[in-house]
């Protein structure tokens, strides 16, 4: 982790970023079932100012994902509700075969890597002891762009986690997705845990901000 890349989440305020963290844009790659199974690749958004810059948080600037500071005209709750101890101290550990997949249901997008039409890793894990199955659900949770779900097989030193570097990538009509192990710090100077995704609420509407809990949807939140 380099440690010059920081998220700083502003009291009431947009998401400071330094250390000159890249941004993109990126989308889900569908099938005609409208299942997710992929990611669009990145493409880079010009920053005129990349050792610093600010992205909006409360979903109401005119010009996302840069902060336009209507929340200081806009009613706007920016209070920072998430849990602030470790991923494992919140995930439940569910066992199949040789796999082990841990699950924080207190972060999710509903970006939906984590189904098709047909089943779901929930489902799956019961079957884990066969290996296609199990590589299937290892390949679906680490396509969770929130970082709820990750998986590990017996004797595996380290987790499944594909290699980002650091970024924050802007998901069409979605959260802010934080990759590479970027550090998060809350308003009042509290370090989140270090994660190599996760990701942050931009429409104002998350009941776990600073972190996105698929609202978005809900609000019906768009780009433009």
């Amino acid at each position: 982790m380099d440690e010059a890349y920081r998220i700083d989440v502003t009291e009431n305020g947009p998401y400071r970023v330094s250390g000159g963290v890249p941004l993109s844009r990126t989308a889900q790659v569908e099938t005609e079932y409208g299942e997710p199974i992929d990611w669009e690749p990145d493409k880079p958004v010009e920053v005129k100012t990349p050792e610093e810059y600010e992205l909006c948080r409360c979903g109401l600037s005119s010009r996302k994902p840069f902060c336009d500071s209507t929340h200081e005209r806009e009613a706007f709750d920016a209070t920072e509700v998430a849990d602030r101890g470790t991923y494992d101290e919140s995930a439940y550990p569910y066992r199949g075969g040789e796999l082990t997949m841990r699950d924080d249901r207190t972060l999710c997008t509903r970006a939906g890597y984590c189904g098709d039409r047909f089943r779901n890793v929930w489902a799956m894990i019961a079957d884990a002891d066969d290996p296609a199955v199990a590589e299937r659900i290892r390949h679906m949770s680490k396509l969770c762009p929130s970082g709820r779900l990750v998986t590990q097989p017996d004797g595996a030193e380290e987790r499944d986690e594909l290699p980002y570097e650091p970024m924050i990538g802007v998901i069409t009509d979605g959260p802010l997705w934080v990759r590479g192990g970027v550090q998060v710090v809350a308003a009042d100077g509290t370090k989140y845990e270090v994660r190599n995704r996760t990701t942050l609420c931009r429409c104002g509407h998350s009941r776990n901000k600073p972190f996105c809990d698929g609202s978005h949807d809900d609000a019906g939140f768009k780009e433009g």
